[in-house]
C-alpha cells in the first residue's frame, strides 16, 4: 500500500467480522483460517462453535474479534454508549469497530430482515474513514468533529455497539477516556 491509499477490504460471505478487523489495522492480517483457529481455541470441545455460523461461512461473533486483537498486542473496549462520545480521547483509540443493523438483500431484492454487521472506523493520513465492507470505497468522515458526530449517529440506533481498538496499555491505564470525565 502506497502512502495517501486507504487499506479496504470488501464484503464477501459473512467476514465482515475479518474486514472490520483488517481494515482498522490497516492491512491483511486475519483471515477466514486464522478466525476458524481462534473459534477452535475459544470453545475446543464444541461441535457446534458458537463463536461462528454453523454454515462455516463466517459471522464471528465479538470474542473472535478481542481474541484477534489481543494476538496482536491490542485490546478492544467495549464503549458504554451512555457515554457522551465527547468523553473520547480520540488520540489514544487506534479505531473503532461497530456492531450496525444491516439490511439483507437477495441480489437487488431487500428483504425485511436485518442482521448484525461489524464495520471499522479509523483515521489515516489525518481525516477519519468508514470502512464498512459492505461500502464500494473507504468513505472519507473528516476530523474530530465529524468523527464524534459519525459516532452518535451510529449509537443512536438502539441495537448498535461500539469497540474502541487500543493498544493494551491505553486498556490498562484508562487513557481511552477523557480524564475530566467523572465516570470514569
Amino acid at each position: 500500500m502506497s502512502e495517501g491509499e486507504v487499506f479496504h477490504e470488501k464484503q464477501r460471505l459473512e467476514l465482515c467480522a475479518i474486514h472490520a478487523l483488517n481494515n482498522v489495522l490497516q492491512e491483511r492480517v486475519f483471515t477466514k483460517d486464522t478466525a476458524d483457529d481462534i473459534c477452535k481455541r475459544l470453545a475446543p470441545q464444541c461441535v457446534v462453535n458458537p463463536h461462528r455460523s454453523m454454515l462455516g461461512t463466517g459471522n464471528y461473533d465479538v470474542n473472535v474479534i478481542m481474541a484477534a486483537l489481543q494476538s496482536r498486542g491490542m485490546a478492544a473496549v467495549w464503549w458504554d454508549k451512555r457515554r457522551s462520545v465527547q468523553c473520547l480521547c480520540v488520540e489514544k483509540v487506534q479505531g473503532f469497530i461497530l456492531n450496525v443493523p444491516s439490511r439483507v438483500s437477495l441480489g437487488i431484492v431487500s428483504l425485511p430482515l436485518r442482521r448484525r454487521h461489524w464495520l471499522a472506523v479509523r483515521q489515516v493520513n489525518g481525516p477519519y474513514y468508514n470502512l464498512d465492507s459492505k461500502l464500494k470505497s473507504p468513505v472519507c468522515i473528516g476530523g474530530e468533529a465529524e468523527l464524534r458526530t459519525f459516532l452518535s449517529e451510529q449509537l443512536s440506533q438502539d441495537v448498535s455497539e461500539m469497540l474502541l481498538v487500543v493498544q493494551r496499555e491505553v486498556e490498562e491505564d484508562g487513557t481511552w477516556l477523557n480524564s475530566d470525565d467523572p465516570r470514569k
